[in-house]
């Protein structure tokens, strides 16, 4: 399933004007479970921290975390880097036409990014998942961050967080609901090992997406691609569509975010140095 391209259309929609851009992102955070989910774990964060943050976006698509977090803490300097350099240059035109001068975009390769003990916070949101050299990518967040600095990562969990299913005519037998995953998620005992091995000490990892939250994802994520991927006429009625599941998606994310979960199919990550 091709979900980057439909990402692009809704982005080069959206981004029409200042006002539509922070509409795409108030949708991004109502409708992903994953926004509500980082929100939360940021929110904690502001509470124990009541000096000044430097926090690196690792891998910032959009940009709707680091609207979030600019807008919230003058004081926090923000950088996103990701390496779709369209993503950079879009984010570095939308953030300096609204002002907000605590937050910069770079294009930057994971794989070699690192800058030593620069960071108290480094955000990492649906982005391991697509990257085969991981443990390299944890190491370098590990020399990135100030000793007590934390890591937050949300990824799909191995038990179903990209939605793999059985085809019979592919040569696997299985296929990822998003195509561009190169794996299919992580259990919570190794990406726990993997951290470790990368250096941190000190984790906790926790199940997100439990089965009120699955819900919600197929309603608000899974049957709009499907149906997107169909025909392109669907981009017309797809308002339609979510004003009718809409306020089911709101309570199936709300009972999701109480947790705690014994299994999900999205996984929390936290790491300290």
């Amino acid at each position: 399933m091709q979900y980057d391209p439909i990402k692009k259309k809704l982005g080069v929609f959206f981004n029409r004007t200042p006002a539509f851009r922070k509409l795409f992102y108030r949708l991004l955070d109502t409708l992903l479970l994953r926004s509500w989910h980082i929100r939360k774990a940021l929110r904690q964060i502001e509470k124990e921290n009541t000096l000044p943050l430097k926090v690196l976006d690792a891998g910032s698509g959009f940009g709707q975390y680091d609207y979030y977090m600019a807008r919230r803490h003058s004081d926090w300097l923000i950088k996103g880097v990701d390496i779709k350099p369209e993503q950079i240059a879009d984010c570095n035109t939308f953030f300096h036409k609204i002002g907000l001068k605590n937050t910069s975009f770079a294009e930057a390769d994971l794989t070699t990014f690192s800058e030593k003990e620069a960071y108290d916070l480094i955000l990492c949101v649906d982005v391991m998942e697509h990257i085969e050299e991981d443990e390299k990518v944890l190491r370098n967040f590990y020399q990135s961050l100030k000793k007590d600095g934390m890591l937050l990562i949300s990824t799909p969990s191995d038990q179903g967080g990209s939605d793999v299913h059985h085809h019979e005519h592919d040569e696997g037998g299985e296929h990822s609901f998003i195509d561009e995953h190169v794996r299919d998620g992580y259990g919570i005992s190794e990406i726990t090992d993997k951290l470790k091995r990368a250096g941190f000490s000190k984790t906790k990892v926790y199940y997100q997406y439990g089965p009120s939250g699955n819900m919600g994802w197929k309603l608000s994520m899974k049957y709009p691609i499907i149906m997107l991927n169909a025909s392109h006429l669907f981009y017309i009625i797809l308002p339609f569509y979510y004003l009718l599941t809409f306020p089911f998606v709101l309570i199936l994310n709300a009972l999701d975010l109480k947790g705690p979960h014994k299994t999900g199919t999205g996984l929390i990550a936290k790491a300290w140095r």
